[in-house]
Order: C-alpha cells, then structure tokens, then sequence
C-alpha cells in the first residue's frame, strides 16, 4: 500500500536523511547538490547520483557543474508501508547516493548494507 505523503513532508524526509551523514563526511561533501523529483522519466529508481566521484576528480574537474542526487518521491512512497518505511527507505536511498558521491560502488554497497 503506498503512502501519501506531502512534498514538504517528504522533502523533510530526506534533510533528515541528510543530517544522519557524519560531520566529517558531510564538510567533505563537495560541488555536489542534492535534489526531489516525482520521478525518474524511463527507470523505476529511488535515487541516482550524477557527476564525477571525488575519488575520479583530477584537476580537469575545474569550473564543473555540480554532481547531483535526484530523490524519486513517488517510487518510495509506492513501496513503503507506512511513513516509517518511507523515512527509512529515503535514509537509505541519500546514504547509497551520497556514498556513489564519495565512490563507493553498488558491490560494495550491498556488502556494507545499504543496497
């Protein structure tokens, strides 16, 4: 059963998300901005990072537009049960997408937990 959910509300969602990330990870965060959308147009995603991982960054990074982290509303609040399961599964969806920002890939992600 999907949830039904303010965009306020659920963009809140994802700030709290945001603030679970520690302090020295979230100052180190950098030419990245994270974003809200209804949904992805042709994938069922609930999150994607784009840009250039700070592990990838040379110094043709220079004058770049920032790496995004698009949050897709509809596709987790399709899947959550209740307005726990959709906080949960945001804070699952920023970290995965914050830690693509800091290159850690899918495998790896998986083995850590948050696949």
């Amino acid at each position: 059963m999907a949830v039904t959910m303010s965009d306020q509300a659920f963009e809140e969602l994802v700030s709290e998300a945001l603030d679970l990330i520690p302090r020295r990870f979230a100052r180190a965060m950098d030419n990245v901005v994270v974003l809200v959308e209804a949904r992805h147009p042709t994938q069922s995603l609930y999150g994607l990072y784009h840009g250039v991982a700070l592990t990838s960054r040379t110094s043709n990074y220079s004058w770049s537009l920032p790496d995004t982290i698009t949050i897709y509303r509809e596709p987790i609040l399709a899947s959550a049960d209740d307005d726990e399961g959709a906080r949960q599964q945001v804070a699952t969806t920023v970290i995965h997408e914050v830690a693509h920002h800091f290159g850690i890939d899918d495998d790896r992600l998986d083995e850590l937990g948050w696949g």
